[in-house]
């Protein structure tokens, strides 16, 4: 294996690894989103509840206190989320324009390799023509 076909395999594992914390990040960030909903439909029970019980009307505004603090966190999660995901997303991109490179230095060498070969058997064929043609006459 050429040095260039390593770097070729561990940029394909950087890339490999990036994606994976994406779609990790991406996962965080659903979670978030669905306990934000959750969230969301408990507030929303909560008052109609509230609404067919004057005992459970007392308790509803430390409820609603309560359930905008948890809100608070839930959105500062998600804009953390967000600023990591832009983060591993531009390291991805990072990750795919590297492994480009190396994937393109692999190709020219081999393409090299290839020229030179083409051009060694030419030589040995036009030297052969030669002794033939000198041996000919």
């Amino acid at each position: 294996m050429s040095w260039a076909q390593s770097l070729v395999k561990l940029s394909t594992y950087e890339v490999e690894v990036l994606q994976k914390r994406m779609g990790e990040i991406a996962q965080r960030r659903r979670d978030a989103e669905m306990r934000l909903l959750m969230l969301e439909a408990e507030g929303e029970a909560e008052a109609a509840n509230a609404r067919a019980s004057a005992e459970a009307g007392m308790y509803l505004i430390g409820f609603q206190e309560g359930l905008r603090a948890r809100r608070t966190v839930i959105l500062a999660e998600l804009a953390d989320l967000t600023m990591e995901e832009q983060g591993a997303r531009d390291a991805l991109n990072g990750a795919f324009e590297e492994q480009k490179k190396y994937e393109q230095v692999a190709e020219d060498i081999r393409l090299t390799r290839l020229r030179e070969l083409a051009r060694r058997d030419a030589a040995v064929m036009d030297e052969m023509g030669l002794r033939r043609a000198a041996g000919g006459r």
